[in-house]
C-alpha cells in the first residue's frame, strides 16, 4: 500500500486553493489581541493538572471547566513524571498526555501547554527529575553544560508528540510556556533562556506562540522575560489590577494583557491551616480583569491529589500534604462548589455559556471501619523490601547515589560502644532529609527531622544494630534550593564520634506491596499484647469488600485514620499518598473510584511509621463520605510563617 506523506506547508496550500479557512492563532499587537482564525480573541483559561486526577476522570473534569464558560485549559508537563529514570520513558495510563490532549479537543477546550522543563506546581522539584542530580555540581535551571544536555533529549522527546496538537495542525495547544517563574531563580541566565527558545521553535516551529510567566514586577520580568517569548504576568485576587498590568506593559508595550495565574485559592504545607480564599474577593477581581478585556487563566481551577511521593516542599523546609485542594472552584474530588458556580456567573458577563445540563457531583460511599492486622516491621520484612541486600560504604550515601528517588531508604550501622545512659544521636549539620525513624535492636529512640529535631537520646548495648529509616517527604519546588539531596546527606555522630561502616538498604516499597509483602491475610492473627510491637516503622493490612446489591458501587470515598500517627497507604497496589494526622490540617484521603474492585476484595496496606491505635484501640481506619482536610486543632506553635510566593505577601 502506497503511503503518501504531505508536508504541513504542502496541505496548506492545499486548503488554501480549496478555499478552506486556515487555523492560525497569534498576537496582533496593534489590536493589543490574540488572533484566532483571523479574529481578535480573548481567552478565559482554569489549570488543571492531568497528573494530579486519574485518567478516568479527565473527562468529567473537563466537562466541568467547559459548562463553567471557560475557553481553554492550562496543564503542566512534568518532567519527572514521564521520564522516571534516564532514557527511560512513560506516557502510558495516567500518564497519556496526548490522550488527555485529546479529550480537551473533544470537549472544545484549548489548551495552553506549560511544558516546562521547570514547572514548580507544588511538585517534587518542580518537576524536575531527581537524577538530575548524580552530578552533584550541577546548577539546575542555568546553561550547565550537563543541565542544558538532558533538557535537550527530554525535549526533543515531548515537543515532538505535541506538535500534531498545535492548532494550526487540528490540535488544541493555542501557546506554549517555555520555563516558569524564572524572574524569581536565582541565576538570571539569558543564555538558558535562548537555548530553551531556540530548542521550542526547533521542534515546533515559528507559528505557535511561545511565552513566559513572572509575578507582576519589573523585578522579576528582568530575568524571566527575553524578546521572542511573549512575557505574561501572575497575581492574585484582592490587589491592583491596573498596577499589575503595568508591569507586563514595562515588558510587552503593546499586545494582549495576561494573567497566567490568577489564584482562586492557595497551597497547603503539612502543619499549618488549609488555605481558604473568600469567593467575594476572587470574582470582583476576576470581573475588574475581564471588563478591561484581558486574558485570564484560573490557577486552579481544580487542584487534584498529589498521590504517592509526588508532593513538593517550600523553604524553610515545609512539605505540601497529599491533597492539592487548593481551595479551587472543583474540589479535590471533582464537586461543584459555591466558588465555581460564583465564578461561572461572572465568566457568563462575557462569555455565551454552553447549554446543557452541568455533570453532578460524583457520589461518595462510606464503607465503614476496615480492621487492619499487623504484618510486621520494616526491620522484619526487609528481605522483600530490598531483595538485593545492602549497599556497604563507610559514610552515608544519599537517595540519588543509590539511585532510589522517591520513598524510604533503612540506614544502619552497629553501636560502636555501650549506651547504658541516653547518649546523643544528632545530626550536626541538619543532614537528616526530610525525616529518620531510629530504633536500637528494633526498640524505637525517637524521630529525627529536617529543620525541627536535630537531635535525639538513645539507649543500647555495643554491637546493637542501629537502624535509621528515612523518608524522603518531597523536594523543594520553588527558589534556589531546587537540588535537594535526600536521606544522610552528612554525618550522624554519637556523642562526640561520627557514626561510619553503614549497611544501606534501598527499599522499594511499592514494588513489595504489589507482590508478597502482605502475606496471606488468613494467616495473619489478630495481635494483642505489648504496646511496643507497635512502635516504629510497621506494615499493616485490611480487606475492604465493596458491599452488593446497591447500584452504581464503587463510588468514590476518603479513608481517615483515627489514632493513627503518620505514615503511607496503599489500595490495590495503588500509592494513595501520605497521612499524617497528628499535625493537620488534612485528615482524610480521597480515594477515586477506579482504584477499588467490586468483585472480590479490595488490598489495603498500611506502612505506619511512628505509633499506631492497635495495642490500645480497635486497629481500624475508616472509610467515610466526606472530606476532612481543614481540621484546626492540632499546629505546631513554632510553625514558620506561611510561604509568600513572590506576588501574593501573605493574604490570608
Amino acid at each position: 500500500m502506497l503511503r503518501l506523506l504531505l508536508p504541513l506547508a504542502g496541505l496548506a496550500a492545499l486548503l488554501r486553493a480549496a478555499n478552506i479557512p486556515q487555523r492560525s492563532f497569534g498576537i496582533d499587537y496593534d489590536c493589543n489581541c490574540f488572533v484566532k482564525d483571523g479574529r481578535p480573541f480573548r481567552y478565559i483559561s482554569g489549570s488543571i493538572h492531568y497528573s494530579r486526577i486519574p485518567r478516568y476522570y479527565w473527562k468529567d473534569r473537563l466537562l466541568k471547566m467547559k459548562m463553567a464558560g471557560l475557553d481553554a485549559i492550562q496543564t503542566y508537563v512534568p518532567w519527572n513524571y514521564h521520564e522516571p529514570q534516564p532514557g527511560i520513558y512513560d506516557f502510558s495510563g495516567d500518564r497519556d498526555l496526548e490522550y488527555f490532549l485529546q479529550l480537551a479537543n473533544e470537549t472544545g477546550l484549548l489548551v495552553i501547554l506549560r511544558a516546562g522543563p521547570y514547572i514548580c506546581a507544588e511538585w517534587d522539584m518542580g518537576g524536575l527529575p531527581a537524577w538530575l542530580l548524580e552530578k552533584e555540581s550541577i546548577v539546575l535551571r542555568s546553561s550547565d553544560s550537563d543541565y542544558l544536555a538532558a533538557v535537550g533529549k527530554w525535549i526533543g522527546v515531548l515537543l515532538p508528540k505535541m506538535k500534531p496538537h498545535l492548532y494550526q495542525n487540528g490540535g488544541p495547544i493555542i501557546m506554549v510556556q517555555v520555563e516558569n517563574e524564572y524572574g524569581s531563580y536565582f541565576a538570571c541566565d539569558y543564555d538558558y533562556l535562548r537555548s530553551l527558545q531556540k530548542l521550542f521553535r526547533q521542534h515546533l516551529g515559528d507559528e505557535v506562540v511561545l511565552f513566559t510567566t513572572d509575578g507582576a514586577s519589573k523585578l522579576y520580568l528582568r530575568c524571566g522575560a527575553l524578546q521572542g517569548l511573549y512575557a505574561t504576568v501572575d497575581f492574585a485576587p484582592g490587589g491592583n489590577v491596573t498596577a499589575a498590568f503595568l508591569a507586563q506593559r514595562s515588558s510587552e508595550p503593546t499586545g494582549p494583557l495576561v494573567n497566567s495565574e490568577f489564584y482562586t485559592g492557595w497551597l497547603d504545607h503539612w502543619g499549618h491551616r488549609h488555605s481558604v480564599v473568600p469567593t467575594q474577593t476572587i470574582a470582583k477581581t476576576l470581573n475588574e480583569i475581564l471588563a478591561r478585556g484581558a486574558n485570564v487563566n484560573l490557577y486552579m481551577f481544580i487542584g487534584g491529589t498529589n498521590f504517592a511521593y509526588w508532593n513538593g516542599a517550600n523553604m524553610p523546609y515545609m512539605p505540601q500534604p497529599t491533597s492539592y485542594d487548593y481551595d479551587a472552584p472543583l474540589s479535590e474530588a471533582g464537586d461543584l462548589t459555591e466558588k465555581y458556580f460564583a465564578l461561572r456567573e461572572v465568566i457568563g458577563m462575557y462569555n455565551r455559556l454552553p447549554e446543557g445540563l452541568i455533570p453532578p457531583t460524583t457520589p461518595k460511599f462510606a464503607y465503614g471501619k476496615i480492621f487492619l492486622q499487623k504484618v510486621g516491621t520494616v526491620v522484619e520484612v526487609l528481605d522483600k523490601l530490598s531483595p538485593a541486600g545492602p549497599v556497604k560504604s563507610t559514610y552515608p550515601l544519599t537517595f540519588v547515589q543509590l539511585k532510589q528517588y522517591f520513598g524510604f531508604v533503612l540506614y544502619r550501622t552497629m553501636l560502636p560502644k555501650n549506651c547504658t545512659e541516653p547518649t546523643q544521636l544528632s545530626s550536626p549539620l541538619n543532614g537528616v532529609h526530610d525525616r529518620a525513624y531510629v530504633s536500637v535492636d528494633g526498640v524505637p529512640q525517637g524521630v529525627l527531622e529536617r529543620g525541627e529535631s536535630l537531635m535525639i537520646n538513645i539507649t543500647g548495648k555495643a554491637g546493637a544494630n542501629l537502624d535509621i529509616l528515612v523518608e524522603n517527604m518531597g523536594r523543594v519546588n520553588f527558589g534556589r534550593y531546587n537540588n535537594d539531596f535526600k536521606g544522610l546527606v552528612s554525618n550522624l555522630t554519637l556523642g562526640q564520634d561520627i557514626l561510619v561502616e553503614w549497611e544501606i538498604y534501598p527499599l522499594d516499597i511499592d514494588g513489595a506491596v504489589n507482590h508478597d509483602i502482605n502475606g496471606q491475610p488468613e494467616q495473619l492473627q489478630r495481635s494483642v499484647g505489648n504496646p511496643s510491637n507497635y512502635e516504629g516503622p510497621t506494615f499493616y493490612t485490611g480487606r475492604l469488600s465493596v458491599p452488593g446489591g446497591i447500584p452504581d458501587l464503587p463510588q468514590d470515598t476518603y479513608v481517615k485514620f483515627p489514632g493513627w500517627t503518620k505514615g503511607q497507604i496503599w489500595i490495590n497496589g495503588f500509592n494513595l499518598g501520605r497521612y499524617w494526622p497528628a499535625r493537620g490540617p488534612q485528615l482524610t484521603l480521597f480515594v477515586p473510584s477506579n482504584i477499588l474492585v467490586s468483585s472480590v476484595p479490595n488490598n489495603i496496606t498500611v506502612l505506619e511509621l511512628e505509633s499506631s491505635p492497635c495495642s490500645t484501640q480497635m486497629c481500624e481506619i475508616e472509610f467515610v463520605d466526606r472530606p476532612d482536610i481543614n481540621a484546626t486543632t492540632q499546629y505546631a506553635s513554632n510553625a514558620p510563617p506561611l510561604f509568600v510566593r513572590d506576588t501574593w505577601l501573605n493574604h490570608l
